[in-house]
C-alpha cells in the first residue's frame, strides 16, 4: 500500500497513483451499481447485460480519475493546495510528485482514455451517448475552475454522480425498445446524488474556513456550520424516502416488502449516523479526514442497499 508518507519519486508510478485518489472510486461505483440493478430487473437478467455494464464501471472510474487530476491541478494554479494550511491529504501537483507541465499532458491522455472507453456505448444508447460524454468531460473541468468556486459543486454532484450515471447506466443495459423516460430511474439517480453529496459536505466542512479565505463560496461557506450538519445527516434520509416512493410507485408492496426495505435501509442509516455524530463532535480539522473515510463507506453501503432494494422489490 502506498502512503502519503512515503518518499514518493517525482512523476513515478507511485505518484500519479496518489494523484488519482483509488479511495474515491468508491463514488464512481455506487451510481453505476444502481443503474445495472435497475436495468436487470427493468429488462430481466441476460448475458448482453455485461458488457455495456462493465464499459459503464469503466467510463464511471476512468471520469472519477480525470476528475481528481483536473482538481489537483488547477487547485494547485489557483493557489488552494497550500502545503501549510491544506487540511485536506496531500495532492500530488502541489507536493511536487507530480510537475504542472506532466500534468497536463496526464489530464489530456485520461480524458482522451476515458472518451475511448465511452464510445463503444454508442452501440447500446445511440449517438446521443456522444453528447453526454462529452458534457462528463466538460463539466469535469467546469467544477473546479468554477462551479466550486459559486456553491455549485453541490449541484453538479447531483447531476453527474446521479442522475447521469445512474440514468443512462440503465438506457444502454436495457434493450431499445425500452428506451425511454423513466420516472423511476430519474428518482433513483436523484436520491444517489444527494448520498454522494455528503461526501462533498464533510469535503467543503472541514475546509470551511480555507475556502472562506480564499474567495471559494462552497455551499457550507455560504449556510454555515449548523445547517451543513443537518443537511449532512438528512439528505440520506430524503434519500431513502425517494427511492422507497420510486419502488411503490411502481408497484403496490406488500408489508412483507416494506419490512425488507426498511432493514436494507437501516444497515446504510445506522452507520450514518454514527458518521454524523463523529462529524459534529470533531467540528474542525485534519481529524475530518477520518469522517471522510467514513463517508465514504457509508456512501458505499448505500449502493450496495439500494442494489438490493431494488432486485428483491422493484417490479417495472
Amino acid at each position: 500500500m502506498i502512503s502519503e508518507n512515503d518518499n514518493i519519486r517525482t512523476n513515478s508510478t507511485e505518484a500519479w497513483i496518489l494523484a488519482a485518489r483509488p479511495k474515491t472510486l468508491t463514488g464512481a461505483s455506487v451510481p453505476v451499481m444502481i443503474g445495472v440493478a435497475l436495468a436487470i430487473k427493468t429488462a430481466q437478467w441476460n448475458s448482453s447485460l455485461i458488457l455495456p455494464a462493465i464499459l459503464c464501471f469503466i467510463f464511471a472510474f476512468s471520469m472519477q480519475i480525470d476528475s481528481n487530476l483536473i482538481n489537483d491541478y488547477f487547485d494547485c494554479i489557483h493557489g488552494n493546495d497550500d502545503t501549510s494550511t491544506r487540511l485536506g491529504p496531500k495532492r500530488a501537483c502541489a507536493e511536487g510528485w507530480i510537475t504542472l507541465p506532466v500534468m497536463r499532458r496526464g489530464l489530456v491522455v485520461v480524458s482522451l482514455a476515458a472518451c475511448c472507453f465511452g464510445l463503444p456505448l454508442i452501440f447500446y444508447g445511440g449517438w446521443e451517448m456522444v453528447i453526454v460524454g462529452a458534457l462528463c468531460v466538460l463539466f469535469a473541468f467546469l467544477y473546479t475552475t468554477f462551479f466550486s468556486y459559486k456553491g455549485l459543486g453541490d449541484l453538479l454532484v447531483l447531476i453527474f454522480f446521479g442522475i447521469v450515471p445512474v440514468y443512462f447506466t440503465w438506457w444502454v443495459c436495457v434493450p431499445e425498445e425500452l428506451q425511454q423516460f423513466n420516472p423511476t430511474i430519474l428518482g433513483c439517480g436523484i436520491a444517489c446524488g444527494l448520498v454522494i453529496d455528503t461526501l462533498l459536505l464533510v469535503n467543503n466542512y472541514r475546509d470551511r474556513d480555507n475556502d472562506k479565505r480564499d474567495g471559494k463560496m462552497t455551499l457550507v461557506v455560504r449556510i454555515g456550520i449548523r445547517n451543513t450538519e443537518k443537511l449532512y445527516l438528512y439528505l440520506p434520509t430524503v434519500a431513502e424516502i425517494i427511492v422507497f416512493l420510486c419502488l411503490a410507485t411502481a408497484m403496490q408492496l406488500t408489508i412483507l416488502e416494506v419490512v425488507i426495505f426498511l432493514a436494507l435501509a437501516s444497515l446504510y442509516f445506522i452507520p450514518h449516523s454514527k458518521t454524523t455524530r463523529k462529524l459534529i463532535a470533531i467540528k474542525k480539522g485534519k481529524a475530518l479526514n477520518m469522517v471522510l473515510g467514513m463517508t465514504a463507506r457509508d456512501m458505499f453501503l448505500f449502493g450496495i442497499m439500494t442494489a438490493v432494494q431494488i432486485i428483491l422489490i422493484y417490479e417495472p
